[in-house]
């Protein structure tokens, strides 16, 4: 298969390593100090058991590659509208189009059913930009578990042991372009499953989301670290059973226990992403994690006032740091 990936940072460099690993022909659509990298020495993804050596056909403007078999969207949710304008020279008549990204997904009310049929998510498309320009039919979505960070340009450091990617049609139809990808990513050795409800699979990755990512961005420290005091493990735990509501209200309960997911995330000396993005001074994903399933508690009546107060006190450090603007 030829398979793009499209933003090869920290999860994306992984993606793609692991698919060069597996024999697919792999590119990559990259910009700065890291296409530089991959140009000049290839690619790096260190394991947690070995190290994958790769070059990628690298490259700044997609229409240097061409048609795909499919592309694997890993940017940020803020670069999604850059990507819909730039992606059309990958895709072909057939392409599918691949969304690995955190919160809720821009393509969440296609195929859903019900009277929320075809409603649009503003705060992961504002415009529905991403919805004109590549559109539902093509899109599968993608949940990812792998601790992974960017210790320097063309290199990425993956510390989780089990990783994980997590791939599902909007439908939930277990498609044949969904099952060909994920075996593109299991001959490299990533295990990756199809999903019959990948929104389910979407609020499982969001809970984690939301307890480790407002929390984290306010301590300026890894979740173990963040997690130690334990008036924060009470409050993120909270912040747990919060989302768990918000979940079941939309009708996509997720199973475990508030404490459980707590205790998992103190045990990992990881900085979520987003406090990753932070440091970094890269646009943050606030709406799509936070403030998109607020407004969904708020439509449902579904209350949660620690959750109302952690984002909203994460979102002010945000904008201080001119990473993310606040309307009205």
């Amino acid at each position: 298969m030829r398979i793009c990936i499209y933003g090869p940072g920290a999860i994306g460099g992984h993606l793609a390593g692991r698919l060069a690993e597996g024999g697919a022909e792999v590119s990559v659509v990259a910009r700065g100090a890291q296409l530089a990298a991959i140009r000049e020495r290839g690619l790096t993804v260190r394991l947690p058991d070995r190290t994958i050596e790769c070059r990628p056909t690298a490259a700044a403007d997609p229409a240097d590659l061409g048609p795909q078999d499919a592309v694997v969207v890993c940017t940020k949710v803020p670069a999604l509208a850059g990507v819909a304008r730039a992606i059309a020279p990958l895709l072909g008549p057939e392409t599918p189009v691949a969304f690995v990204t955190n919160g809720i997904p821009w393509w969440y009310f296609a195929h859903h059913g019900g009277p929320e049929e075809g409603q649009r998510v503003p705060e992961a498309d504002p415009g529905d930009v991403v919805w004109k320009a590549i559109g539902p039919a093509r899109a599968i979505g993608g949940v990812v578990y792998s601790a992974c960070s960017v210790p320097e340009p063309g290199v990425i450091e993956v510390t989780s042991k089990s990783s994980k990617l997590i791939l599902g049609e909007p439908d939930g139809s277990r498609s044949p372009r969904a099952m060909a990808l994920a075996g593109a990513f299991k001959q490299g050795g990533l295990p990756c499953s199809v999903a019959g409800d990948i929104r389910t699979d979407v609020w499982a990755k969001l809970l984690n989301n939301l307890s480790n990512g407002p929390f984290c961005i306010l301590t300026r420290r890894n979740m173990q670290d963040t997690f130690r005091d334990a008036t924060v493990r009470t409050a993120a735990v909270e912040v747990v059973k919060e989302g768990l509501a918000i979940a079941a209200a939309m009708g996509r309960p997720v199973g475990g226990a508030a404490e459980e997911r707590i205790n998992l995330s103190a045990d990992i000396p990881h900085k979520p992403s987003i406090l990753q993005d932070l440091e970094a001074g890269r646009p943050m994903e606030v709406d799509a994690l936070f403030q998109a399933p607020l407004r969904l508690a708020r439509e449902r009546g579904v209350p949660a006032p620690t959750l109302e107060l952690i984002v909203a006190m994460a979102a002010q450090a945000a904008e201080a740091a001119g990473l993310y603007r606040q309307e009205g």
